[in-house]
């Protein structure tokens, strides 16, 4: 087991990672046996002599893939873990990145105040640092935060600003993404003006 072998797994694996709609675009997966067959496989190659800069990438997949397999307190093991790699390396990227990526696993544990704080803290770190690659993704990830917590204005915002930025990328996926994400906010907005 390489780790090209782990990226192919994942890549085949993708097909079965979808938006759940009824649960505010949650990440879930159609089969989880094929997603912890992943997880099992990356976490031998953990074990093994690998490369530092491997590591990253393990245990962030590995952090994301329990995340969707909903097993949130295995995926903040992870994650915090890969958060500790991306601070020693001196990588405002990898840390941006892993702040995105913990607090969806911290949303996923219910714990909705601490994810927003990392959500602004990566978007912070974006702004800081000219990151335009991943601004789009700290306010779609804090939008999708802030609609789960009921303030749906505040994510309406978030995810219009997150979709300029998507448009002007041109990423299809992306774009649908966030249009999916505002359907949505809106719809739970037409809902709450019934009661």
């Amino acid at each position: 087991m390489k780790i090209i072998d782990i990226k192919k797994s994942l890549s085949s694996a993708n097909k079965y990672i979808y938006l759940d709609r009824n649960d505010y675009l949650r990440e879930k997966t159609s089969n989880p046996l094929r997603l912890k067959q992943v997880i099992a496989d990356a976490e031998f190659l953990l074990k093994t002599t690998i490369e530092d800069s491997d590591k990253y990438f393990l245990y962030g997949t590995v952090g994301n893939l329990y995340r969707i397999c909903e097993e949130p307190q295995k995926a903040l093991n992870y994650l915090k873990f890969c958060l500790c790699l991306a601070l020693e390396q001196g990588s405002i990227t990898r840390e941006t990145v892993t702040l995105i990526r913990l607090g969806e696993a911290l949303k996923y544990d219910e714990k909705h105040d601490k994810a927003l704080e990392l959500f602004e803290k990566s978007f912070k770190n974006c702004k800081d640092n000219m990151l335009d690659t991943y601004l789009d993704f700290a306010l779609q990830h804090k939008g999708k935060c802030l609609m789960e917590m009921g303030r749906l204005d505040e994510a309406e915002i978030d995810f219009i600003k997150a979709l300029k930025l998507r448009q002007f990328k041109g990423d299809i996926t992306l774009i649908d993404s966030t249009e999916n994400a505002l359907e949505l906010v809106k719809r739970l907005k037409k809902n709450t003006r019934i009661f």
